[in-house]
């Protein structure tokens, strides 16, 4: 019976909380969308399971309903704790999501206070008397301003949270954190005293992710991004509440052709992009071209693509700077250019999997949502880390005619648009065989 119920607003932001989770020894499944409590029965073991959503840039009501559906599929399959996974750059909206859904989970909980921690130091998110940084920029200088969907116009999460709750936002400031667990456990009083539920937690580095683990481990919930997660398993396994595993990410191997999909925008996947591709055969789509003849540009990317996949990896790509993402929005509209895009790389990642390849990198949450629900995967199994933040992954796949028909194992890597070092997309393919 799994300790720990996570729920994700996206496809890479579970992945990448599922990932802390393996690598401090939890063994972690992340189920897709909304569970039914016989698929949770049918787990096997596990210490934790994740359930991704995507919730992140829907209507808050419909993020809220779907959050506590999670919830209580994972009371059901008898989680103890809880966690609500977002984006470590916040991404919301002063309208967003992650205040409703969050005072949601604490009122079916019938807990007074959570933690609101977004900061990992390990890939450069940091917060700092309330104010987010990425790479020591502040996050609405960090081109998080320029989001097409969730634009960040203000660092300081105090107020930007507080816009989005009907209670009081607090703060845990890093002299707090940095006085140790005790400190944080009486600032949390305190604050709960004060009528406060949710309360940014600042994080400078490593040693305040354990301080503030250990301080939340009875905590019915936790929110936050993934770096927190870092530091709730040894709290848990010193109170005996669960046993950790040396072996929890081992997969396996895998065979089969190698592909890139890529639909994220972001500054360093446009990066990744470009350095993967001098490498590489690379081809890019005009989010143009898809909406006039979708099925066409879809036709024409696999036809492009079936030739080259005995040769090494290939990469499709919808990533562009900007402007170009700003033109074809004004063409097309911000929600049906990349609806467009989603559904073409959607297919094309179904299409690369049917041509043989079974080592697939996914680049964006959106992207990654859209190419598993384009496969029918419900389930991944939660393997090695390419990069903080981003494992492999392994799946069952049922579309394959080989062996009549019999499920393949599938290796998947979802990341997140701003994770990982530019050669990533090389390197990921030396981390799975």
């Amino acid at each position: 019976m799994a300790f720990l119920g996570c729920i994700a607003d996206d496809f890479t932001g579970a992945t990448d909380l599922a990932n802390n989770l393996v690598r401090a020894g939890m063994r972690t499944v992340q189920v897709i969308g909304v569970p039914t409590a016989s698929a949770l029965a049918g787990l096997g073991e596990v210490d934790a399971i994740v359930v991704a959503l995507k919730s992140r840039t829907i209507p808050a009501a419909d993020a809220v309903a779907q959050s506590r559906a999670a919830l209580a599929a994972l009371q059901t399959a008898g989680c103890k704790r809880f966690y609500f996974k977002y984006c470590s750059t916040f991404d919301s909206t002063p309208d967003g999501n992650i205040g409703p859904v969050a005072e949601a989970l604490l009122s079916d909980l019938g807990a007074p206070l959570a933690i609101a921690a977004p900061a990992f130091p390990a890939t450069g998110r940091t917060v700092v008397n309330g104010e987010l940084f990425v790479n020591g920029v502040p996050l609405n200088a960090s081109g998080m301003q320029h989001h097409p969907l969730t634009p960040m116009t203000d660092n300081n999460l105090v107020r930007w949270l507080g816009k989005q709750c009907r209670g009081d936002v607090g703060l845990i400031d890093y002299e707090t954190l940095d006085r140790g667990v005790e400190a944080v456990r009486m600032q949390i009083a305190n604050l709960t005293g004060a009528g406060v539920s949710l309360a940014i937690a600042d994080t400078v580095n490593d040693r305040h992710l354990a301080v503030l683990g250990e301080a939340v481990a009875d905590c019915m919930l936790v929110t936050g991004g993934s770096g927190v997660a870092l530091g709730l398993p040894d709290p848990w396994r010193d109170a005996g509440l669960i046993e950790l595993q040396s072996d929890a990410a081992e997969l396996g191997t895998f065979g089969g052709a190698t592909a890139v999909v890529s639909g994220s925008c972001s500054a360093r996947t446009r990066e990744q992009v470009a350095a993967f591709s001098s490498i590489y055969p690379a081809l890019a789509l005009d989010p143009l071209r898809i909406a006039e003849h979708p099925a066409e540009a879809v036709d024409q990317a696999l036809a492009w693509a079936r030739p080259k996949l005995g040769a090494g990896p290939v990469l499709i790509y919808s990533t562009d700077a900007p402007e170009a993402v700003a033109a074809a929005q004004s063409r097309l509209g911000t929600t049906e250019a990349g609806a467009l895009v989603e559904r073409a790389l959607a297919q094309i990642g179904a299409g690369l999997v049917k041509a043989g390849v079974r080592r697939l990198i996914v680049a964006g949450g959106e992207t990654s949502g859209a190419v598993v629900g384009a496969l029918g995967i419900q389930m991944l199994r939660i393997g090695p880390q390419i990069d903080p933040g981003v494992p492999w992954t392994a799946a069952r796949w049922s579309g394959s005619a080989e062996a009549d028909g019999a499920p393949v194992d599938l290796g998947l890597a979802l990341k997140s648009g701003n994770f990982g070092e530019v050669d990533f997309f090389t390197r990921a393919f030396e981390v799975c065989a």
